[in-house]
């Protein structure tokens, strides 16, 4: 089975990025915004990553 990387609709809090990169990578949701809230705070550069891949990730139907 190939595994695509798609926005969740379930576990979303602002636009489902990291919900979905959890369910890709197995691990849970909190981990993964936890490490995005971390880079953010000390490279800056993750809010304009977590943007770009809101734009261009479709959403799981």
């Amino acid at each position: 089975m190939e595994k695509k990387l798609y926005r969740s609709p379930d576990n979303r809090m602002i636009g489902g990025v990291c919900g979905g990169l959890a369910e890709y990578l197995g691990v849970d949701p909190t981990v993964v915004r936890l490490i995005m809230a971390l880079v953010t705070f000390v490279g800056g550069m993750s809010l304009l990553v977590y943007l770009i891949m809101w734009l261009i990730i479709p959403e799981k139907k």
